[in-house]
């Protein structure tokens, strides 16, 4: 039986404690899993980041053998922090109501909970954190909750309803509305059990991925909501799931890995139904509409209306929640509102600091310092310059300065790279200001025998060259591919490693391509503020900064295709690096007529180095998406006279 101690008595109810580890974290351990982030292999979380936030909880407490055993088990800077909390704050486990009943649950949702409620007199503001969608809960992020009751806020953090693993205290009952209307009540149940426990002075809600959707949405229908800080988030989760008439599959499925169980157990059925259907690729239009309902951006006249400050963070080559959905929410939010945008992908840059203190060097912190810094400003009226901030904040892809990280034992190389000057960030007063100009690119049809086409610049769109045809053979994936493993790789890329593509090995027989000459030198950049190394105007030959835009006219044997184009940026020797993709499937053609066809790539903060080539490549395959290609059709790339090809290069 776990000890009675002091620390538990604001509990409402009894803690069984995590499974506790036989062995001792080390400090070379803590710090180890904190610099490698939240995920493991594609999709799953990483175990080290589950071991620090169960020990840490039953250090806080009680676990199985006490809480003293558990604190044994953590390093010495561990230790110290929660002893630091336990005398600010007392520690509570809890079984919260939620919202009615659903389907397969006949009572009332119970929420396990983690709060921490200061010691001190108050009233003390109140930060609210719903668990991010894997099937730990909030014992993942434990340490993020010592760092916000060191910075004097009440804490309560809740898994929503239907997630986690049988057994473990961090689950909740019900099953999983996917940030539906029941987990909006929910949300404001638990606001309600706040208020009633902690008397807090004013409320916010920060989240994590589903937390930061979930988040947003309460907020937007519960006025006690103050201040939302959403990281790695959604405005659309339609448009996240499908959009450009494409499935996102891959996400999907790695989001279905993580709830703790079978969807059959997870899921209502007409949950389920949903899923099916996706999954099977029927009845999307349902789907949009079960989406839109579950998006923030539907709801923006509320949000508007309520004033309620919002901080957006996300990253560049986000592969659950892509970029462009979510700038359409934030450019649609009239309110006081930050967007930071980072290199890598869906929760790279805030993971580390979310599960431990920091181990990744210069900068490494920023992601988290600046979303507590929105709330410092917001809940505890603090002027620390948030007041002054502008609205956004880009980290320009790639400009970090790195060295190859040495074998501990021999010294040699290991093949990977540490980051020893951080990226440069890029501030503007409104995303409207990030681009400055655009530069349109003709596609010629060179390229015949397996060669690439050129891109040249021309005066517009309707300057390009006209009249040719290129074909490729559809069905078949190619090297380039958009990330070599969902979430994992983008991770890479925040720790100084980014995918290097060998642009020769991409078959030319089941893709079509187009570059540029190698690129001078583009004049200085526009007035936005600077922050971090410049490698100076002389060795830039193009800052693309914003949303890419692609026309081409298509072809084929059959009455569908895809055409994921990818933009890279390619080294003299071959070697590439990805800018930006996007797919686009194409239904309803008629073989051999052709149909024009334009579509955005995802946003991109990229620095072109002088002396590179921009490549685009276009094929019809990737494990990320659901295609429409019919294996070994022929698809057909043109340029008419009347509608001329062109990709339209946005410039800072």
């Amino acid at each position: 039986m776990p000890q009675e101690n002091a620390f538990t008595t604001g509990s409402s109810e009894h803690f069984p404690g995590f499974p506790d580890g036989t062995a001792a974290l080390t400090a070379a351990e803590a710090s180890g899993i904190t610099a490698r982030g939240l995920w493991a292999a594609p999709g799953t979380v990483d175990p080290g980041a589950v071991r620090v936030g169960q020990t840490l909880a039953n250090a806080l407490l009680g676990g199985p053998d006490g809480i003293d055993s558990a604190t044994d088990l953590l390093p010495a800077e561990l230790a110290a922090a929660v002893e630091d909390v336990r005398a600010l704050a007392l520690p509570g486990y809890h079984r919260i109501e939620g919202a009615a009943a659903t389907e397969g649950t006949p009572e009332n949702v119970r929420l396990s909970a983690f709060s921490l409620r200061q010691r001190a007199p108050g009233p003390h503001p109140l930060v609210v954190m719903p668990a991010g969608w894997t099937p730990f809960g909030w014992s993942l992020f434990l340490w993020s909750y010592l760092v916000l009751a060191r910075k004097g806020y009440h804490v309560l953090a809740y898994t929503p309803r239907g997630l986690g693993l049988p057994g473990l205290p961090s689950t909740s009952g019900g099953l999983v509305d996917v940030a539906g209307p029941h987990d909006w009540a929910d949300g404001s149940a638990v606001v309600d059990f706040a208020v009633d426990r902690f008397a807090p002075s004013v409320i916010g809600f920060m989240g994590e991925s589903y937390g930061s959707g979930i988040s947003q949405l309460v907020a937007a229908h519960d006025d006690r909501v103050a201040a939302v800080v959403a990281l790695s988030t959604w405005g659309n989760l339609a448009t996240s799931l499908y959009d450009h008439d494409t499935r996102h599959l891959a996400a999907v499925k790695a989001l279905l890995a993580l709830t703790g169980g079978p969807v059959e157990t997870k899921f209502d059925t007409a949950n389920q139904a949903i899923l099916v259907d996706f999954q099977a690729d029927r009845n999307l239009d349902a789907v949009v509409e079960w989406g839109l309902r579950r998006a923030p951006e539907s709801y923006l006249a509320l949000t508007n209306e309520k004033g309620t400050p919002t901080f957006f963070s996300n990253t560049w080559h986000e592969s659950l929640f892509a970029v462009n959905q979510t700038l359409v929410t934030f450019n649609g939010l009239d309110v006081p509102k930050r967007l930071n945008l980072w290199i890598g992908d869906h929760a790279a840059p805030e993971g580390p600091a979310l599960i431990g203190p920091s181990a990744g060097g210069e900068g490494a912190d920023l992601p988290m310092a600046e979303a507590h810094a929105w709330l410092d400003h917001h809940l505890k009226g603090e002027r620390n310059g948030v007041e002054d901030w502008p609205e956004v904040c880009n980290q320009v892809m790639f400009t970090y300065v790195t060295e190859p990280v040495p074998d501990p034992g021999t010294g040699e190389p290991t093949g990977e790279n540490r980051i020893v000057v951080p990226a440069r960030r890029e501030t503007s007063a409104s995303w409207s200001e990030v681009t400055g100009g655009t530069e349109v690119f003709g596609l010629t049809g060179d390229g015949t025998g397996g060669t690439d086409g050129r891109l040249v610049p021309t005066g517009g769109p309707g300057a390009a060259e006209t009249g040719w045809r290129r074909a490729f053979l559809a069905g078949v994936d190619t090297e380039a591919t958009a990330m070599d493993a969902l979430m994992k790789t983008g991770q890479a890329e925040w720790r100084g490693n980014p995918k290097i593509y060998d642009t020769h090995k991409i078959d030319r027989r089941h893709a079509v391509a187009w570059t540029t000459e190698p690129l001078v030198p583009q004049e200085g950049p526009r007035g936005s503020s600077h922050d971090g190394p410049h490698d100076g105007a002389e060795t830039v030959g193009r800052r693309i900064r914003g949303v890419p835009r692609l026309r081409l006219t298509v072809r084929s044997t059959a009455t569908s295709a895809s055409l994921y184009a990818h933009l890279l940026d390619v080294a003299e020797d071959g070697t590439a690096r990805i800018i930006s993709h996007e797919p686009l499937n194409v239904y309803g053609l008629t073989p051999e007529q052709d149909t024009t066809v334009t579509w955005t790539l995802q946003a991109a903060a990229y620095d072109l180095p002088a002396g590179n080539r921009l490549m685009l490549v276009v094929d019809s395959k990737d494990p990320l998406y659901g295609d429409a290609s019919v294996t070994w059709t022929q698809t057909v790339i043109g340029s008419p006279e009347q509608e001329p090809s062109f990709l339209e290069l946005p410039l800072g």
